[in-house]
């Protein structure tokens, strides 16, 4: 099964089984709302265990979430420093706008000019205020860093893996 990271759970807060959540979703209100599903993979463990959201709070940076059945500082404790992640199935394609994409959907797409010269494989997403910026890795190591911008980014094909871009001056 493929996991996606929701958060992670850096502390416990409090003693009725709150939950200190740093968020890595776009979607805090979808992933964390009250019924949620969410897998639970403690430190150094691969199996998940499944828990349901049964309160959520901000408190400053953070999340404060309460599960369904773990209701004391004791029953959370374990989770310190765990990962809260959905399945690939849980991923609902509704909550993207148009030209908008999961980081997985786009990391591996073979990248090209709009010449059809291949430039790389996206390796990996950064994340800017304005815009994401796409790290390329062409064939020769070098690595590229393509703005997701209207610009430059002309045709994503996700299903078949294939990204053309109009390379401007300096771009390369």
């Amino acid at each position: 099964m493929e996991w996606f990271n929701v958060g992670r759970i850096v502390n416990t807060h409090g003693i009725r089984g709150e939950v200190r959540v740093l968020s890595s979703t776009d979607f805090e209100e979808l992933r964390f709302a009250v019924g949620s599903k969410l897998a639970v993979f403690k430190k150094d463990e691969k199996k998940p265990i499944w828990v349901t959201v049964e309160s959520m709070r901000r408190h400053k940076n953070f999340i404060l979430l309460t599960f369904e059945g773990y209701n004391n500082i004791n029953f959370v404790e374990p989770f310190k420093e765990g990962l809260l992640k959905v399945s690939k199935d849980q991923l609902d394609e509704d909550v993207l706008e148009e030209n908008e994409y999961y980081h997985y959907e786009i990391i591996g797409c073979d990248v090209f000019s709009e010449e059809r010269e291949q430039i790389g494989t996206v390796t990996d997403i950064l994340e800017t205020g304005a815009n994401d910026v796409w790290e390329v890795k062409a064939t020769n190591g070098k690595k590229h860093y393509i703005p997701y911008i209207e610009d430059v980014v002309k045709e994503i094909d996700v299903d078949e893996k294939k990204i053309i871009i109009h390379v401007m001056e300096g771009l390369l």
